[in-house]
Parts: structure tokens; sequence; C-alpha cells
């Protein structure tokens, strides 16, 4: 079990998907299929639909505030957000869309992703100021 630090309360169930570097939403993902679509990503053509998306942190824009909250709005979200650094934007995707939509996802930032490898099965339980991740 890792445990890290609650930004977004909440649980769920997935299998992990780790970037290999920071992620803008606004521009780099299609907030209609959840894909990846920057051309420079080395995750290119993978989808977030779903998944417990690990990444360093994310890159760029306000606006992937709103393309978090529309892709968990239409169903093609990350099912939580794993990420290194904290990124007060995506929380606040998060809040909206949890707000607008009743689709909210939990966010940990955890020191060490290192131990997360892909495709892994996990739980993540986000609450109050502690977040755990298990392996299923």
């Amino acid at each position: 079990m890792r445990t890290g630090r609650c930004l977004h309360a909440g649980t769920a169930v997935g299998r992990v998907l780790v970037l290999g570097e920071p992620l803008s939403l606004w521009g780099g993902a299609d907030p209609v299929t959840g894909v990846i679509t920057d051309e420079r990503h080395p995750q290119r053509g993978e989808s977030l639909a779903g998944q417990i998306v690990v990444m360093p942190g994310s890159r760029g824009s306000s606006s992937s505030a709103s393309v978090l909250a529309e892709m968990l709005r239409v169903g093609v979200g990350p099912a939580a957000l794993l990420v290194q650094r904290a990124d007060p934007i995506l929380v606040i995707g998060a809040l909206v869309a949890e707000e607008l939509y009743g689709r909210g996802i939990p966010m940990v930032e955890l020191s060490d992703v290192s131990l997360l490898r892909e495709r892994l099965p996990v739980r993540v339980t986000a609450a109050g100021d502690d977040a755990w991740i298990e392996e299923l």
C-alpha cells in the first residue's frame, strides 16, 4: 500500500497508466474521447478514460481545468489522478466536475510514484488529508 496527500476526495478502481512526461489537457488530450493527442507526448494515442493516471504533473494552460471537467462530464476522463507535484488547476477541474455534474475524481499527491507499475490494478481512496493506493 502507498500513501499520499489527498488533493480531492473520492474512491476509484482502475488500471495504472504511467505518463512519462507532464501533460497539458488543453490541446494535449481530446475532451470527447479522452485520448492523448499531443504529438510530442510519449504516450500519444493512449486513452485516459477510466485509468488511474500517474504523472509527474501537468503542463500549461489554466484551461486544463475545463478540459478535465468536460472529460469527466462525458465519461472519458481518468478514474483518478496521481501526481508528484500538486496542480491547483487540475484540482479545480475535479471540483467543477463534481459540483456541476456529480462526477469528481480522487486526486492524490505522491512523492514517489516509481513503485506504481503500468497496467497494475489499484484502488485509490482519498479523504481528509490522506490517501491510500492499494494493489488489487
